[in-house]
């Protein structure tokens, strides 16, 4: 009889018994603690991240992964079939598909990582902004209203084309079309914080409103915005490759997966692994990121979250 049992029955009358205890039905949950248990219990993170993670070092160390130059000229070996010297085939000018699809993953990343951070942070200070400050609201918002009721991918090809072709200007073209989404976002977070009694009672108590918005309304935006960051860098991903494909992005020189897909696309029917590569592999990446920001979503929601 433990300790607590003998005290309860001590101190009960001459002629009262005390129940006995009650035994456990089930064990008692342990909940796992540490990285490796926060991704047991979120396993789209695991499995988005773990594969972007591969891509990010395909694309990093690309050049000790039996490559050659990518925009080496061997017209004697075009179109060759994907065989053990040439893993994924060779294109109409005798390149290395393989190696151009490896170093594709450079551009991509790149492009789809700015984009998403580029965009983020414009975003969020235009959303605080609107969202905090009245007066400006209704201004900002027809801009951004404006902005979005032109397609993204029509919205960069218009910029591309008052610029000339390089990865820097991709990037700022899918930056520019993609913030109004960000900032109408961040938005609509702010005007729910802004009605909160912690910043009702900052306000009461005088204090400035860069204060406040630093100090009570951004670290609340933070969740969302990163969650919307990942799903911008899967769509900056896929605007890339569209606008490479069109011939309104980067230069033909620079082996990117649009790139090479638009050069493949005339052998389509006969030489269709020049495409099939570089899709498979964009295909992967997107789905990477779209399930790292699924799983964000999830483990960031307190109403989503999941309960032991």
């Amino acid at each position: 009889m433990s300790s607590a049992a003998a005290f309860s029955s001590a101190s009960l009358p001459q002629d009262v018994a005390a129940a006995p205890p009650m035994p456990d039905v089930l064990p008692p949950v342990k909940p796992k603690k540490g990285f490796f248990g926060f991704l047991r219990r979120n396993p789209t993170i695991a499995i988005g991240g773990g594969l972007l993670l591969l891509m990010l070092c395909i694309a990093v160390f690309a050049p000790l992964l039996w490559t050659v130059d990518p925009t080496a000229l061997a017209p004697a070996r075009r179109t060759r079939e994907p065989s053990a010297m040439y893993w994924f085939g060779t294109d109409m000018l005798g390149r290395d598909v393989y190696s151009r699809v490896l170093y594709g993953a450079r551009i991509s990343l790149m492009v789809g990582f700015s984009v998403a951070f580029c965009s983020s942070i414009i975003g969020l200070t235009i959303g605080m902004i609107s969202g905090y400050v009245r007066w400006a609201d209704s201004i900002i918002m027809r801009i951004m209203d404006g902005m979005m009721s032109i397609p993204p991918i029509l919205l960069a090809i218009a910029l591309m084309a008052l610029t000339r072709g390089s990865v820097q200007n991709v990037i700022l073209a899918i930056t520019v079309a993609e913030i109004p989404r960000v900032s109408r976002l961040v938005r609509g977070v702010v005007l729910s914080l802004r009605e909160q009694p912690y910043v009702d009672a900052a306000v009461a108590a005088g204090t400035r409103t860069p204060r406040i918005i630093l100090r009570h309304i951004l670290p609340n935006t933070l969740a969302p915005i990163t969650v919307q960051a990942t799903y911008v860098c899967a769509a900056a991903m896929i605007t890339e490759a569209i606008l490479s494909f069109i011939g309104a992005g980067t230069p033909p020189i620079i082996p990117s997966w649009g790139n090479i897909m638009a050069e493949g696309r005339a052998l389509w029917q006969v030489k269709p692994y020049i495409v099939f590569f570089p899709a498979i592999f964009l295909s992967i990446t997107v789905l990477a990121v779209n399930l790292l920001g699924d799983g964000l979503r999830d483990a960031l929601d307190p109403r989503m979250a999941k309960r032991v």
